[in-house]
């Protein structure tokens, strides 16, 4: 994941785009994606336990949704949940903590992190190894009463690319589109990809997850440096459209097993107007799910952000603002469930002043006045122990009692 904590001018070419009563002028730019990752951090150490053989018949019934509707969690990276001895100091972390949820990678930019039963899932595997005996984890979070959620890269995904060439974004020549990087990602328009993102979502269901944590809910930048991308199948259907579409799919499927379906998106979301080119935009994407989270870091926003001269300073005017402004979006469109909003909060250093307990209290504290009471904690190498004086030892609702009364029109 150290390619998403460079600050890259992600050159979304929205300066025509007004923020409507945030403060924040247009962005060209917002570093690390609030939406999508980067590859994870190094491996951890120590092996888990050799993979117990699985197949679909004997998997378990669904988990059920967490018995509280407040989720306090962390990120575990790939490398961090193949560890059994990391994933010990984490659930241990959890234990003495309000953590009550972990949000594991599934499948990210390197493939599947498990072993799947399903053949048509398996062609898609990867490389980068996968958790041993993953079935005896979830079992163990679930012992522990953790809420095991269910990572799953969906658009950004070079190895079901190079699987399946023909779910792959174009050139007008008729080649794979490839982003800066050189990687090559899959057509958000195919509705064989979903099918298969949201086979995994089942199977992961199934396995023992409790939720599903759609990342990557994106298209690629369109950098002006790059040849011009290509979606066959779009049929003139606008990008916000098409996943909007896809988490509807996903959502009607997925809720059939009894959990909640979620997606990530980039911070700017909860405060720019208009979409992003990268397709994302609120008021469409926010009815389709049952939890949205944006990535508001404060590290990504630039100067002068809601009227804060250096935002990576002052991370509860950020935090507070943007999740505010998400809130009243929700409350316009009518959807008014308690914890619809779940914000990943900065557990990382970028820039000025380095982060810690007192960082993360402060946007802890941003979430509750906002309205909400839920929030996960992202750093790229699953590395929490620094800001462990920021957590409470038990799980208490701290959010603000709010207004009900229809926010004010732009």
């Amino acid at each position: 994941m150290n390619n998403r904590l460079r600050l890259v001018a992600l050159a979304l070419g929205m300066a025509s785009l007004s923020v409507a009563n945030t403060g924040v002028a247009p962005l060209h730019a917002q570093g690390p994606p609030a939406g999508g990752r980067a590859p994870s951090a190094a491996p951890a150490t120590g092996a888990a336990p050799a993979a117990a053989k699985s197949s679909a018949a004997t998997l378990p019934a669904p988990a059920p949704i967490l018995a509280s509707p407040i989720v306090r969690g962390l990120y575990v990276n790939r490398f961090a949940a193949q560890s059994q001895r990391r994933m010990r100091q984490l659930i241990a972390l959890a234990d003495s903590t309000e953590i009550n949820a972990f949000v594991i990678d599934v499948k990210d930019e390197f493939g599947l992190n498990y072993a799947s039963a399903d053949p048509v899932v398996q062609r898609n595997a990867g490389n980068a190894g996968s958790i041993p005996n993953l079935r005896a984890l979830l079992d163990t979070l679930k012992a522990h009463k953790i809420l095991a959620i269910a990572r799953i890269v969906v658009f950004k995904d070079s190895v079901t690319a190079r699987v399946h060439p023909q779910w792959t974004i174009r050139t007008a020549s008729g080649d794979a589109w490839r982003d800066k990087q050189g990687l090559t990602w899959v057509n958000p328009y195919s509705r064989e990809l979903w099918d298969y993102n949201v086979r995994i979502a089942e199977e992961a269901v199934r396995l023992g997850f409790g939720e599903i944590q759609f990342d990557y809910i994106r298209f690629p930048e369109p950098y002006k440096s790059l040849p011009t991308q290509v979606f066959p199948g779009s049929n003139g259907v606008d990008k916000p459209v098409a996943l909007a579409e896809f988490l509807s799919y996903a959502k009607a499927r997925i809720g059939k097993l009894g959990v909640r379906t979620t997606a990530d998106v980039f911070g700017l979301v909860t405060t720019l107007a208009a979409p992003l080119e990268i397709g994302q935009q609120w008021e469409v994407l926010s009815p389709r799910v049952d939890v949205m989270l944006p990535m508001v870091y404060p590290s990504h926003y630039p100067r002068g952000a809601f009227g804060v001269a250096r935002p990576n300073a002052e991370p509860y005017k950020i935090i507070f603002a943007a999740i505010n402004r998400a809130r009243e979006r929700d409350e316009k469109l009518g959807i008014r469930s308690p914890e619809h909003v779940r914000a990943w909060l900065q557990a990382f250093s970028l820039g000025q002043p380095p982060y810690g307990a007192e960082e993360v209290r402060a946007q802890k504290r941003a979430v509750y006045d906002a309205g909400y009471d839920g929030w996960v904690l992202w750093h790229p190498g699953s590395k929490y122990e620094a800001f462990v004086p920021a957590l409470e030892r038990e799980l208490v609702s701290r959010k603000k009692a709010l207004s009900t009364a229809p926010a004010a029109k732009d």
